[in-house]
Parts: structure tokens; C-alpha cells; sequence
């Protein structure tokens, strides 16, 4: 139920509340703990086939027909909040600042340890997205639709209501919807361009194609899917999508076309002009100003570096505003959160803390200072005020209440959300109908069955009140994009002070390897790949390994035209055909049946194998 229809914003200046900060004394918060709790939150989230390691066991399979109706395979991704549709603008915005947090953050989430949850976080959503794009111009958007799901209370194992699919496409035009996914693409193109070099480039051709898609049919996409207007209507319009996509086509690619799209059409699509008080799912602005500013820092910007500075005078008028320190400020509530409206204000929260760290290291790379209209302000002062942001959702308030599900020792209960609120499939099987759902389990005064550990709820009013109580899901519902932007923060508070510039490209670690794992089974609807090692020797002192890669069709149909990708290959691999990027099968793959390969390398861990495409006849 998401959502906070948002966000209506103007040039003209705020009236200030000036709210004083009390003195509250609380002990250091455990950054590392709410990092590793955060990705918890995103596994309870996942819908689709769950993998062999999923950690959040009181979730099952769920939405296992999604798309089927259209003819399409769209499932997996991740319900948005405690309902259980999939919107795909909040979704792609999530997956944009989770591949955003490791770009700038993976180090330090390399050492806490995370990494390799972060970005199996990150490919959970793009798998979906790849398989929502499955024509150039063609981009399902939403599946299932806000009010029936809203009807009833049910677990998603449980649901009965609509999973109709929704698409944009050239007669039915989404710039907003489409822009938003490029740049989710393009972020995450970068976070595997190390690891995974074949996904990632096939991320980045998808991009390419959603970007061009956006700019060349231009419209609303809750014009052409209006099912969504409810929940993610797009009240700033699709203008700053396209310059969002720009800028991270730009990032991922170093295409001079798409730095050329940011100078051009600053002016024309308002990413000049805004100076912004928000940054969330609706509205790119500060994101793209702040881009836009590293840029420019990095020396990037060429000929167009007038327009450039432009973008970072907004970049700098938005952090100045959450400093409240500019002509235009954030309202704070009386315990120091700013607050930006009833519904879910913690998405506000997080995402205005990312932008703050991000900018407050830009600045002290490129030894500078943020100039506000009250003076000068050190990066290290927009570093606290993130942090601050932060410790008062981790429990630091007048309430002393963590508005992290499963952190700290007083956390809501009772979560607006249908999984956690409901008994697990897997503790009790008996169905939960429709309506039964909202009397047995939604109207209960009791804490939920199910920890949703990680969640971020949308948090306290105003003036610091909060009621913990299922019905109030304007506090109580947590929601994927509150989270994605604060991973980012954690992993840099946790890392601590650490050297180093971020205005330097940076190297995201390949998460470590499991040593003990030698089975590494990999499953989809239609396809399962498990991998064995089957001997190893030493020859001239190295040691090399060899596995068996056992390819299973699960489907009813015959596979025919398998392509797989293997990358972190570091040998020789027998049983399959290289093809461009890729390698195929020889012969079609009947029903049930199964096929191997195997390959030799210098490493103790299995090469990565994954399915790029196929067709089932």
C-alpha cells in the first residue's frame, strides 16, 4: 500500500520552523548490525521461486503464474511494501539506490561482510527487470493491481486476488516508468561489470534500449497503466527520468551522448531550474543535480561545465536545505527528523541521508567546502547531519523507539504488512482467505507471528508521536525503497573515517567465496544448473579443480536455444558451443531430462553460471 502519493513541490520558499534539538543521551549504534538486519528485509520482500539459501524461512514460493496470462515470465522481483503487488517504478528506484549504496560504498560493505548480500539483493531485482523488458519498446510495469490486493489480507503463498499484467509500450507511452529502469539497469551494470561482466553488459544493452524507449515516446506512465495512480501516480511527471537515465547511461557507459543529454537539456527538463526539498521514487531532481556535481568535480563536464555548475548550485541548495541552513529549508520535528509529509516520511528520511553522505565525500575528495546562505559548511557537518538522521531512526528520539524492525529493544510490533502479520505458511498450511485474513489476522492486537526483521516503517508524525498499531499504515508499512538508500549510509558509518576519494572510480570487491560450498544449485521456473566439484590435483605447485555442471529442464515443454553465461571462469570448459558472449547447446533439451558440461579451473570455487536465454516449445 505504499505510498505516499506524493510530493507537490515548487520554487517559492518554505516557511521555516525553527525546532531545537533536544539534549538526548544515548549510547553508539551498531552500524554493521543494522547493515547486515537491512538485506533480511529485502529476502522477506522477494516473490517468485525462492533460492536454496534463502535466510528469511518463514517465507515460501509465491506469484508463481505472474505474467502467464500475458505470455510472459514475470516472475520473481520484490513486492513493494506490506501489500503484495509489484509496481515497477518504486521497484526499479529501489534496485537504482541499492546498486547506487555499493558503487559508492562496496568497500566497506566488502568488509563488514555484506557485499555479497547487497548484490544478490541488486540481481533479485534486475532478474526481474530483464525479464519485465521483453521487447525494446515493450516494459511491464505493475503486476496485480492495488485495489483488489487491498480487498483482502493475505499471505502472498495465499493469494487469490489479480495478477493481471500491465505494460507501457509505443501507444501507450511510461518516459517516467522506462527511465527509471535504464538507470536502475545502467547502476547495476556497474556493480557487476567486475564479477559478472556478461550480465552486466546485457544489463547495459537493456538500458540503452529503455532510455531510447523514454526519450523517443514521450508521456506519464499512470496515463497508460492507470491502476497505478492510487499508489505511484507520477506527480513530478517523467522530465527528471530522463535526465536520472542520462546520468547513469553516462556513469555506466562513459558515453559522451549521454554527458551531451545532461548538458543540453538541463534547462528544458528542469534539472536546472528545481531547487529541490526531496529526493524519493516520484522525484529524481536532487539525485540527478547531485550526479551531475561529481561530474563536474571529476572534471568531466568539457564544454558544458556552465550548465554543470548549475546543477550543483541545486545539488547545494538541497543539501544547505537539509541542514536547514538555505533560504528554502526541511522542516524538522521537534526531536531534529525531517519531515516531509504524514504518509511513509521515512523514505524522505533515507534518501536525503544517502545524498548527504554522498555530497559530504564528494566534497572532502575534491577538498571543498558547501557554501549555504548562512555560510560556510564543512563536508564533516553534512556528514553529522546524515548521521543524525540515522541514529534517530535507530532509537536516538523522544520516544527511544528504533524504527528498524528487529533492532535494538524497542522496535513496532505490529507491522502493517500482510506476511509478517499472518502465521507462516510453512507453521501452519491451512489457507487464509480474502477476507478472513483482515478478521483472523489483520484485526489482531497482538505483535506479529513473523519478525520482519531490517524493515524500515514509515516512522513517527510531525511531532515525534508514533502509534504502533497494524491499522496505522501510514507509520506502520515499511516499504524496499526506505531501505535501499540507507544501506549506503550504514556501510559508511560502519567503515568509519577510513582514506579515500570518491571522486575516484571505485573497484566494488567480488564478494568472497564460500569455501566450504561445493554445491552450488541455481534454480528458475523453467531451469535448475547445480554445480559439483568433482576432483582436484596439484600440478607445478597450483592446485586446480574440476566441476560438473548439471543443466535440468523442470518445464513440461522442450528447451531449445539455451544460452548460458559463465564468467569467473579461469580455465578450460567442454560441452558447450561459444557463441558471441555466451555459450549454447548443442542439441534441445526435452521435458525433464538433463544435460551436462564441465569445466577446469585454477579455483576453489564454481565459475558463475547463469541463464541469459531460451525458448520452450
Amino acid at each position: 500500500m505504499a505510498k505516499g502519493f506524493a510530493m507537490l513541490w515548487s520554487m517559492t520558499p518554505l516557511l521555516l520552523i525553527m525546532l531545537l534539538l533536544p539534549n538526548f543521551a544515548f549510547g553508539n549504534h551498531n552500524y554493521g548490525e543494522a547493515l547486515s538486519k537491512s538485506f533480511l528485509f529485502y529476502e522477506a520482500q522477494r516473490s517468485g521461486y525462492l533460492p536454496h539459501d534463502q535466510r528469511v524461512q518463514w517465507r515460501g514460493n509465491s506469484g508463481l503464474m505472474d505474467g502467464k496470462a500475458s505470455g510472459v515470465n514475470l516472475v520473481g522481483g520484490y513486492y513493494d511494501a506490506g501489500d503484495n503487488v509489484k509496481f515497477g517504478l518504486p521497484m526499479a528506484f529501489t534496485v537504482t539506490m541499492m546498486s547506487w549504496s555499493i558503487i559508492e560504498y562496496g568497500r566497506q560493505m566488502g568488509e563488514s561482510g555484506e557485499l555479497s548480500n547487497a548484490m544478490d539483493a541488486v540481481k533479485w531485482g534486475t532478474d526481474y527487470l530483464l525479464k519485465a523488458h521483453p521487447e525494446p519498446d515493450v516494459l511491464y510495469g505493475e503486476v496485480g493491481d492495488g485495489n483488489t490486493d487491498h480487498y483482502c489480507w493475505q499471505r502472498p503463498e495465499d493469494m487469490t486476488t489479480s495478477r493481471a499484467a500491465y505494460r507501457i509500450d509505443p501507444s501507450r507511452p511510461g518516459s517516467d516508468l522506462a527511465g527509471e529502469t535504464a538507470a536502475a539497469m545502467a547502476a547495476a551494470s556497474i556493480v557487476f561489470q567486475n564479477s559478472n561482466p556478461a550480465y552486466a553488459k546485457e544489463l547495459l544493452t537493456h538500458a540503452y534500449q529503455l532510455f531510447e524507449f523514454a526519450d523517443k515516446y514521450r508521456g506519464k506512465y499512470d496515463s497508460s497503466i492507470t491502476v497505478a495512480q492510487k499508489y505511484y501516480r507520477s506527480v513530478s511527471g517523467y522530465a527528471d527520468e530522463l535526465l536520472w537515465a542520462a546520468a547513469w547511461l553516462y556513469k555506466a557507459s562513459n558515453k559522451q551522448y549521454y554527458l551531451n543529454y545532461l548538458g543540453e537539456n538541463g534547462d528544458a527538463l528542469g534539472g536546472t531550474g528545481w531547487s529541490m526539498t526531496e529526493f524519493g521514487w516520484d522525484v529524481k531532481y536532487a539525485g540527478v543535480q547531485t550526479l551531475a556535481a561529481k561530474f563536474l568535480m571529476q572534471g568531466n563536464a568539457g564544454t558544458h561545465a556552465p550548465v554543470f555548475e548549475k546543477y550543483q548550485e541545486k545539488a547545494e541548495k538541497f543539501m544547505c536545505a537539509c541542514l536547514g541552513k538555505g533560504n528554502q529549508n526541511i522542516h524538522k520535528s521537534p526531536g531534529g527528523l525531517i519531515f516531509r509529509q504524514r504518509w511513509n516520511n521515512m523514505q524522505f528520511v533515507t534518501s536525503a541521508s544517502f545524498l548527504a553522505t554522498v555530497y559530504s565525500d564528494y566534497l572532502a575528495s575534491a577538498r571543498k567546502t558547501l557554501k549555504c546562505s548562512s555560510g560556510s559548511v564543512s563536508p564533516t557537518e553534512l556528514l553529522a547531519f546524515a548521521k543524525s538522521q540515522v541514529d534517530y531512526l535507530l532509537g536516538d528520539n523522544p520516544r527511544a523507539t528504533s524504527y528498524m524492525v528487529g533492532y535494538g529493544n524497542n522496535y513496532p510490533r505490529q507491522v502493517h504488512h500482510r506476511g509478517s502479520s499472518i502465521v507462516s505458511v510453512k507453521v501452519d498450511p491451512t489457507f487464509v482467505s480474502c477476507r478472513g485474513g483482515y478478521a483472523t489476522w489483520f484485526s489482531r492486537k497482538a505483535n506479529d507471528p513473523n519478525l520482519l526483521t531490517g524493515a524500515i516503517v514509515g516512522g513517527p508524525d510531525a511531532y515525534d508521536n508514533f502509534a504502533d498499531q497494524r491499522d496505522n499504515y501510514e507509520q506502520t508499512e515499511p516499504a524496499t525503497y526506505n531501505n535501499a538508500p540507507l544501506i549506503g549510509v550504514l556501510a559508511r558509518l560502519h567503515g568509519g573515517q577510513s582514506e579515500y576519494s570518491q571522486l575516484l572510480p571505485v573497484a566494488i570487491p567480488q564478494p568472497k567465496p564460500d569455501p566450504e560450498q561445493k554445491v552450488t544449485p541455481t534454480s528458475a521456473s523453467d531451469i535448475a544448473i547445480e554445480q559439483r566439484e568433482t576432483s582436484s590435483w596439484v600440478h607445478k605447485g597450483k592446485t586446480y579443480y574440476r566441476y560438473s555442471a548439471i543443466v535440468t529442464n523442470k518445464s513440461a515443454k522442450t528447451l531449445k536455444n539455451l544460452k548460458l553465461s559463465v564468467s569467473q571462469l579461469y580455465g578450460s570448459l567442454w560441452g558447450l558451443s561459444k557463441y558471441g558472449d555466451s555459450y549454447v547447446f548443442p542439441d534441445s533439451l526435452p521435458a525433464g531430462k538433463r544435460l551436462e558440461f564441465v569445466y577446469i579451473h585454477s579455483s576453489n570455487s564454481p565459475a558463475m553460471v547463469s541463464v541469459s536465454s531460451y525458448t520452450l516449445v
